[in-house]
């Protein structure tokens, strides 16, 4: 079974493990914090209410964009060197952030300033908001999966982030989302091929080279 999840898409895996999690009622969390690279944070400045004359498709990527993303994850897999490779990896974050949408932007940001607030119930709502309008862009979601991380929702935050690594199967950020959450829910085995996926996209990441060897010594340690 393990051999058969190694082979299985990252989208696939993230569907499997939020269908074997057990249903958990909302339980706001006390101090939790957002899983590596997901991306909650957003400037404190305030910005105008958005013209409802928003780009009709917010969150498609054109191809440039995604050309642009290409590259870059073709430079963050080459590269060795860690302070380079965070580098990189904010610049994909930043086209990440982009919605092509000032509403969304707009709701984002409202979101944000709702978990800064300790409002989790209002920034779910704007994240709500966010994925209605754009299906498409992945941090409506990835953004959504953090909150309900933080909230003990683990099994939401699953479900959001396999919608995330349906629209972006390289969203290194999610993996290490998920990773964390199969760690916390003693899944040892399976945070280890999470861990690894992510390491194939960001080989310089050392600190999921610490979890993983980590977890790896743990299962190693169960099986004698």
């Amino acid at each position: 079974m393990a051999d058969f999840l190694i082979r299985l898409p990252a989208t696939a895996l993230v569907l499997a493990f939020a269908l074997a999690l057990p249903a958990r009622a909302a339980d706001p969390g006390a101090g939790l914090q957002p899983t590596s690279g997901a991306e909650t944070s957003a400037p404190k400045a305030e910005t105008p209410a958005a013209s409802p004359s928003a780009p009709a498709k917010p969150g498609i990527a054109s191809d440039d964009r995604k050309a642009t993303l290409n590259a870059l994850f073709d430079a963050l897999k080459r590269e060795r060197n860690p302070e380079k490779a965070r580098e990189i990896s904010g610049q994909i974050r930043l086209e990440w952030a982009e919605s092509g949408s000032a509403t969304v932007n707009f709701l984002m940001l409202q979101a944000a300033k709702a978990i800064a607030e300790n409002r989790q119930t209002s920034a779910l709502d704007f994240y709500d908001q966010v994925i209605a309008l754009a299906p498409d862009y992945s941090e409506g979601w990835n953004g959504r999966a953090t909150l309900h991380y933080q909230m003990n929702n683990y099994r939401k935050s699953m479900s959001d982030i396999n919608h995330v690594l349906q629209i972006e199967p390289r969203h290194f950020g999610a993996l290490a989302g998920m990773a964390t959450i199969l760690t916390t829910m003693d899944k040892p085995e399976l945070a280890v091929r999470v861990w690894e996926k992510f390491l194939e996209i960001y080989p310089a990441e050392r600190k999921a080279q610490e979890e993983l060897n980590t977890l790896q010594e743990k299962v190693a340690g169960s099986r004698t």
